[in-house]
């Protein structure tokens, strides 16, 4: 079964221009075309990024007769909450995120003991067809805008400090989406994300992790961009045979490929690249493809890998599932017997539709 690939996304009216799809140089310049002195470029950016407030009304530094035009030039509100659901007494939280032109998008904010994490989305859909992907079922809408992806990430950071008092510490690009089918404004938003300070949030690169599927010449561009975030490559499993149906973009791409691009990336950057492998009943957990995954990863990255088993979480109605925890177990021990770092990832939000794609998809069928 060979799906087909989407890498362009329909051309659809961008979103309005916001504070945030810009870098230190244009908001220079936007702030001047407002007829404003330079420095209050800065000002603005020292609110969004250091205080994270995205309303010129309560930038009580501003001139009150400079806050309505702010607000309608640089700070036009691009996201609305759709609805938030949550579980594990709070500590796990998705939004569904409609845009202006009401498209909608997830993000899934998670709090950990030692960490706060959220998950964001680079599209609004996902051409990259995987079967058993909620997201993927529902096909791509568009790419999402640079101003769309930080918001989120600001929305997450003032929601962990106003309820919580704690700090936004990781990013993942896990949610909607192929990041580097989107990536210009993922690697801008990459930016705002690590930058210090009032550049940029200043969220350490090696707390930001972007996934791909494994569009080889995107990865060997973005190690040449050295931001020093991880990678993350959705494998799912080592061979090609099973690969072209469940990740399509290996018709385009095979696995060595990918995997060189991927060996290219820890070169450049010398991060550890982590692999997915959602793992599937009957389909992708058989002992031998567990002996031929280490083998593969052992021999093309040696120690900078670690392996990321994410049991399943299965959609309404497919006929996808996870597999036994006894083969779990089994598939983690044959794994590291290569020589390979091996854990099971942590499920949340299995009872709030928390894989990406899912909240969308009750929302389209409703």
């Amino acid at each position: 079964m060979n799906l087909p690939l989407v890498f362009e996304a329909p051309r659809r009216a961008l979103p309005p221009r916001h504070f945030a799809d810009l870098d230190g140089d244009a908001r220079a310049a936007a702030v001047t075309e407002l007829g404003l002195p330079a420095f209050r470029a800065k000002q603005l950016a020292s609110q969004y990024y250091g205080r994270l407030i995205a309303d010129p009304e309560q930038m009580t530094d501003l001139p009150a007769a400079l806050r309505t035009p702010l607000s309608e030039s640089l700070f036009p509100r691009l996201l609305t909450v759709a609805n938030q659901i949550q579980c594990d007494a709070g500590e796990t939280r998705k939004t569904l995120w409609r845009a202006v032109d009401g498209t909608t998008f997830e993000s899934v904010l998670m709090r950990y003991p030692d960490r706060n994490t959220v998950c964001i989305s680079s599209q609004a859909g996902c051409g990259m067809a995987c079967p058993f992907c909620a997201t993927g079922q529902g096909g791509l809408m568009r790419n999402l805008s640079t101003g769309e992806i930080v918001e989120q990430v600001r929305a997450a950071g003032a929601a962990v400090r106003d309820e919580f008092d704690g700090r936004l510490s990781n990013v993942v690009f896990m949610g909607m989406g192929e990041p580097l089918a989107n990536y210009n404004r993922v690697v801008a938003a990459v930016h705002r994300i690590i930058d210090p300070a009032p550049l940029g949030f200043g969220i350490s690169a090696r707390s930001v992790t972007v996934s791909t599927v494994g569009l080889a010449p995107a990865i060997r561009k973005l190690a040449d961009e050295k931001l020093g975030v991880t990678l993350a490559l959705s494998l799912h499993t080592p061979d090609d045979e099973l690969r072209d149906t469940l990740v399509p973009v290996n018709n385009r791409w095979k696995i060595e490929e990918v995997l060189d691009a991927a060996r290219y990336y820890a070169d450049r950057t010398g991060r550890r690249v982590s692999v997915e492998y959602a793992l599937i009943r009957d389909v992708n957990d058989q002992p031998w493809r567990a002996d031929l995954l280490g083998k593969k990863l052992h021999a093309a990255f040696g120690r900078l890998v670690h392996v990321n088993l994410i049991p399943l979480n299965p959609t309404p109605g497919s006929e996808w599932d996870a597999s036994p925890k006894p083969v779990e177990r089994e598939f983690v021990k044959r794994v590291r017997a290569k020589g390979v770092s091996c854990t099971v990832r942590d499920t949340r939000g299995r009872e709030i539709a928390a894989a990406c794609g899912q909240l969308a998809a009750e929302g389209r069928g409703r």
